[in-house]
């Protein structure tokens, strides 16, 4: 994701609000990094696998080594784990999730190859036969990014929606919150609303995140018209550019994973935090900061 200037609608309902941790009393990085390790070993609803080590990037094939290796050092503090392609060695994370007893939404990556799309919706279904798809998310920003029509799009949900009848897969589509209020056709064909939550993308503050994000949540949750919405995507970068009072930095790295944790948590919201591990290949898209998303960095090692 990118920042782009196509949302903020008002919000019309009520919803808990957080003000989230006051970290006035962690004045020491020490203490800023022992409660961000015990919000960690508490563990996670879920987190956004990263594939990708140096020198690799989408396209690639990855192994089932490497996926499996980072699949168990994710075991431990996670209940669910998301993909967002089923090719290329993606499709061994929801199998390797499987093989360690952590749930799976399954992504099938969609754009503007049709020929790939094929072979994507494919393997999601493919995927969901093996027992290896708890939700299953049919594209990602693909509204956002432009790459299809909403036609197109609503047709590949409910080709796989087809496909799946009868065995109890929730199906939906992930992408910005605030696109779920523009494709009302779109909020109507998902099972379940895949919500991406990124104060840092709007220029918020650290100080101000928590709130914009819970503010992001509302939206998509008037959008749904009472069906479940789920935190796809929410992160902040530990280094590189800022954008407007958004500053990367690791003191703000684990301020935001300490709040976001906590509130979801208190709130029963389901939350897929951005991400695992630091992938150098994303410098590419968004700059520096793209390389900066993991609670791991690139060596596998936790930053904090």
């Amino acid at each position: 994701m990118s920042y782009r200037e196509e949302h903020h609608f008002k919000l019309k309902s009520n919803y808990s609000e957080s003000s989230g941790v006051d970290f006035s009393k962690y004045e020491k990085n020490e203490d800023l990094v022992k409660i961000w390790r015990e919000t960690l070993d508490a563990g996670m609803h879920g987190i956004c696998f990263s594939m990708y080590e140096d020198g690799q990037e989408p396209g690639d094939t990855i192994t089932e080594e490497q996926v499996e290796r980072r699949v168990k050092i994710l075991k431990p503090h996670t209940k669910w784990i998301r993909s967002f392609s089923c090719i290329e060695g993606n499709e061994h994370v929801p199998r390797m999730a499987k093989k360690h007893g952590i749930k799976n939404l399954v992504g099938a990556w969609l754009g503007d190859d049709m020929e790939k799309n094929e072979e994507e919706i494919a393997g999601l279904i493919q995927l969901a036969k093996e027992g290896c798809v708890d939700i299953a998310a049919v594209g990602n920003e693909v509204m956002y990014r432009k790459d299809l029509t909403e036609e197109e799009l609503l047709g590949y949900i409910h080709r796989v929606k087809d496909a799946l009848k009868g065995m109890d897969i929730p199906v939906g589509y992930v992408d910005a919150y605030y696109e779920f209020a523009h494709r009302p056709k779109i909020t109507e064909a998902c099972d379940v609303i895949l919500a991406n939550c990124y104060p840092y993308w709007e220029g918020c503050s650290i100080e101000y995140s928590l709130a914009h994000m819970q503010k992001m949540f509302g939206l998509a949750s008037e959008a749904a018209n009472g069906k479940k919405v789920i935190i796809t995507e929410t992160g902040w970068p530990s280094q590189g550019e800022s954008l407007g009072g958004a500053h990367s930095t690791g003191e703000n790295a684990m301020k935001y994973f300490i709040n976001a944790m906590a509130w979801t948590k208190n709130e029963d919201i389901e939350i897929f935090y951005f991400s695992s591990f630091d992938e150098s290949w994303k410098v590419g898209a968004e700059g520096v900061v793209g390389a900066y998303w993991g609670l791991w960095d690139k060596h596998e090692n936790l930053k904090f």
